[in-house]
């Protein structure tokens, strides 16, 4: 019997018809295959997965496959989003047992939950040297029948091995931490098209906001790669030139064809980056991008306060078919400017005649309209997102989920702050206002969905939604977000922080779940260390102990390989060189502070003395920090400007 029919994840509910027995990860699924004696099937994935849809339609829905699964095995399916510490841990495991890992994952358990045998997406049929799911079924289940022992001391040992190599003692923060993790990120560095690595080119939105700091203090490489990766992401396919907001990677290393499926967390991550870099370098292009893509996040805000997931990559059956174009389709839009929107979109055959649409001729088109080209590349996107808007839109995953939530929350609040715009900030205090009403005894619950609340609570969670509280704080100077952050804080601390490690989540897995990779996202972990930072800009040294706590615990990591945690590294860099900004009010500075880009800078801002940052200053003054240590204070702008750069030693900081 399937029993994802209650279930509340859209993910979970597609595969609700399937012919598969299948179980929710749980004690039920446990005990059910230690009662029969049998593996379990894990089978992880989430609603906007191309190549889980595909999976899906070739075996889960085929009643031959079905047949081998529940004869064999007890199926469990699980959605990542859902359960990200599930998926963390298991993919550990993937890569342990075979070099690689990706989604959909499809691994083979031991009733305790231990791996031993795995893979990704596998066709029905041997199919391109890819083994048939059939024949590795049949091959999985007499391994488990002849070969008992064997399987099981296997999984005993990667189980055994993952644990010692996840879970190190703590150890001193490594010398030279982000002089290597740069070195490093030099050499992989694509100086052609930006982005580090070959194909499949993700945006890596983590390491694009480690790397703002750096570049606003005028450091090298730092400067260069983060400049030129913008700009090739923002004039290729992977950026949705008509309707704004990054798809989630390129297939090739020109950024050019994208897979198509828009991530919320990924638009969050990138808003920031490219707004921040618009303050850095003065790029209207990096502004006009960072507007669309704010845009995009509200567009997914749901009427209840919280964020829409993801919209997927498939529409009409075919991937990529909402976002792409003919020519033909094209000119019966634009009409008479189709020669220069053909020139404009660099227009290619990419998928079965039809083209993406880059903006690879930006500059061309610009040098030939000169002050015109602005209102005419809108007049255009205007027109064919009144066309697309007649195409069946792709699916959206409608699910809430707290700590993407809360990436968007901070985006938004961060842009209203810094454009001075009323929308964007109206819009991130009706996500922290959901948000905050997710919580339950002291922690922000993982999933929302059609009025239920889930009871899974996760440190990223936590987090992020004190990073979304406190730059609310920062962009209003209210005192209950900062309070409400302060509070969040602790909790998570309380909670998550046992036996000397910060976990990932509240219940014990077979397998540790630990991130050891901030590529798509910042761990839990590296956020609160930034949390606790800022924290401690307000309410003192406690803070910055615990921040430096969070990155001893990681520090055989940060040794092993920098350039892969970016969020530790941001971290890393706050407390070596972060600073804070102490407004005792009334201040003049204030209303002009709020539009003010200080990556590394915390404000606090309240009555004198109400804070142990505000102890002693005099109202009317500006107090630029660290540590608690703070220079003299100023009375004008040029001044400030001054401490600004004799405290952080940036040579370009400051852009309107």
């Amino acid at each position: 019997m399937n029993r994802l029919k209650h279930a509340r994840s859209p993910y979970l509910l597609q595969h609700a018809e399937d012919p598969v027995d299948w179980h929710p990860f749980g004690e039920e699924a446990f005990q059910k295959a230690r009662e029969e004696d049998k593996p379990i099937f894990l089978s992880v994935g989430y609603a906007s997965c191309h190549w889980c849809h595909v999976m899906h339609r070739e075996s889960f829905r085929d009643e031959e496959v079905a047949g081998l699964l529940n004869r064999y095995f007890v199926p469990v399916k699980v959605d990542r989003e859902e359960r990200p510490d599930v998926d963390a841990a298991y993919m550990r495991a993937l890569l342990s047992l075979t070099g690689q890992g990706g989604w959909p994952m499809s691994l083979f358990l031991t009733p305790e939950g231990k791996p031993f045998f795995g893979g990704t997406y596998f066709p029905k049929e041997d199919r391109r040297g890819l083994p048939g799911f059939k024949r590795v079924l049949l091959a999985v289940a007499e391994a488990w029948r002849e070969g008992r022992k064997e399987v099981e001391e296997e999984a005993h040992r990667l189980a055994e091995a993952l644990r010692r190599s996840l879970t190190p003692p703590p150890g001193p923060v490594p010398e030279g931490l982000e002089a290597e993790a740069l070195a490093l990120l030099d050499r992989a560095f694509d100086p052609e098209w930006g982005g580090f690595g070959g194909a499949p080119k993700f945006p890596q939105g983590p390491l694009l906001l480690y790397l703002l700091p750096l570049a606003w203090k005028g450091e090298e490489p730092a400067r260069t790669m983060l400049r030129h990766t913008l700009r090739a992401m923002a004039l290729g396919g992977i950026y949705d030139q008509v309707g704004g907001g990054f798809h989630r990677y390129a297939v090739d290393r020109f950024w050019r064809l994208p897979h198509f499926e828009k991530m919320l967390y990924d638009n969050a991550l990138l808003a920031r980056a490219y707004l921040g870099a618009y303050r850095i370098y003065g790029d209207q292009l990096f502004l006009r991008v960072a507007r669309e893509t704010l845009d995009f996040l509200l567009s997914l805000q749901a009427p209840e306060g919280g964020f829409y997931t993801a919209l997927d990559a498939e529409s009409e059956g075919e991937e990529g078919r909402y976002y792409t174009w003919t020519e033909e389709e094209l000119k019966a839009v634009l009409e008479g400017d189709f020669p220069l929107a053909r020139r404009y979109f660099a227009l290619g055959e990419d998928l079965a005649g039809r083209s993406v649409l880059t903006a690879w001729g930006e500059e061309e088109v610009k040098g030939t309209l000169g002050e015109g080209f602005s209102a005419w590349r809108e007049g255009v996107r205007r027109r064919l997102i009144a066309a697309r808007g007649k195409r069946v839109l792709p699916a959206l995953d409608d699910k809430l989920l707290a700590d993407w939530s809360a990436l968007a929350v901070r985006a938004l609040a961060e842009a209203g702050r810094l454009l001075g715009e009323g929308r964007y900030l109206e819009a991130a205090l009706r996500g922290a206002r959901f948000l905050l009403g997710m919580a339950r005894e002291g922690l922000v619950r993982h999933t929302w969905r059609g009025g239920h609340l889930g009871g899974e609570a996760f440190l990223s969670d936590q987090a992020f939604t004190v990073l979304a509280l406190l730059e609310l704080y920062t962009a209003t100077g209210e005192w209950p977000y900062l309070e409400r952050a302060r509070f969040l804080a602790e909790e998570a601390w309380q909670a998550f922080f046992r036996e000397g490690r910060l976990e990932e989540g509240l219940e014990p897995l077979p397998l540790p779940a630990r991130e050891l990779e901030e590529g798509a996202l910042p761990s839990g972990a590296s956020a609160l260390a930034e949390a606790f930072f800022r924290l401690g800009a307000a309410f003192g040294e406690d803070c910055r102990e615990r921040a430096w706590r969070i990155l001893e615990e990681r520090a055989y990591f940060l040794r092993r390989f920098p350039h892969a945690l970016p969020g530790f590294l941001l971290a890393h860099r706050l407390l070596k060189e972060g600073s804070e900004l102490a407004l005792p009010l009334p201040s003049p500075f204030f209303p002009e502070a709020l539009g003010l880009y200080l990556p590394l800078t915390q404000m606090v801002v309240g009555p004198m003395g109400a804070l142990p940052a505000l102890e002693g200053r005099e109202a009317g003054k500006a107090y630029l920090c660290r540590e608690g240590a703070c220079r003299l204070p100023v009375g004008g702008w040029a001044a400030f400007w001054g401490e600004v750069r004799a405290v952080h030693g940036a040579s370009d900081i400051f852009h309107d």
